[in-house]
């Protein structure tokens, strides 16, 4: 029997297409800015960056392909990353006023605590972002690499609208925090959503349905939790498309049973 998969998600106010874009290897070069804006055309709703990636090119060629972002992109970025201190409210307001001039933007979309400080309670990164969602500066906020019991913490500060943790075929140690995203309706955003080898039945499942393995995993995450929205990166227009193609793609209970 299928098990079709819904092909958009709420994210608080908005319905975005599930599949994201990540841009941690995006430099600010001419081709790059036509590939954010070609990637938009092509249906992508969620561009995922952070302050540190690439230096800080990857935010600012998100501005300079976007600014301002078209009705219905959510652009998210992260800030606190770099070990102890990275999480302290002044470091965090100094990397947020980066991010909004890099992407030239008057408010963030969507806005992570990219880790959870050693030294600095959550408490305390969080009331920092805070300051800017009350002032209209950050729409949502989302924490990374977190488990349960800190996203409860968090939500005692500010509503978390996403949560960014590493996710896979391969590595599923996050497994309750999946569960626990589905159940009370928070956007789980797994990243390195490819990471490992294709197994044979990951192959013989995408020979089956004229696809690729890559789609097959899309199609498996995507079946995992109707909260979760991939953000696989590339920097390929033809790749792009490719991780879109997964969803259309579904999956029998015995095909997704032969992947757990």
């Amino acid at each position: 029997m299928s098990q079709p998969h819904p092909t958009r998600i709420r994210l608080d106010d908005a319905y975005i297409a599930r599949i994201g874009l990540g841009t941690n290897r995006l430099r600010d070069t001419r081709e790059n800015v036509e590939f954010i804006r070609a990637a938009v055309d092509a249906g992508v709703q969620m561009i995922d960056t952070a302050h540190l990636y690439t230096s800080g090119d990857s935010e600012r060629t998100i501005g300079h392909a976007l600014a301002p972002a078209p009705d219905g992109v959510v652009i998210a970025t992260k800030g606190g990353y770099g070990g102890a201190g990275q999480g302290k409210p002044d470091v965090l307001r100094s990397q947020i006023e980066q991010s909004l001039t890099s992407l030239g933007v008057d408010r963030i979309p969507l806005y992570y605590l990219h880790r959870v400080d050693p030294e600095t309670p959550i408490e305390e990164s969080l009331g920092a972002i805070k300051e800017f969602v009350d002032d209209g500066r950050i729409q949502r906020v989302g924490i990374s690499e977190v488990d349960v019991a800190q996203i409860q913490r968090a939500r005692k500060v500010v509503p978390i609208a996403a949560v960014q943790n590493e996710y896979n075929l391969s590595e599923r140690k996050y497994d309750e925090v999946v569960d626990y995203c589905t159940r009370e309706e928070i956007v789980f955003v797994p990243f390195f959503p490819l990471h490992g080898e294709p197994s044979s039945a990951t192959q013989e499942i995408a020979r089956r349905h004229d696809a690729t393995p890559t789609q097959v995993v899309l199609a498996w995450l995507l079946a995992r939790s109707p909260m979760m929205l991939p953000i696989p990166g590339t920097l390929s227009i033809e790749h792009l498309r490719e991780n879109l193609g997964a969803l259309s793609l579904e999956l029998s209970s015995a095909e997704l049973k032969s992947l757990a």
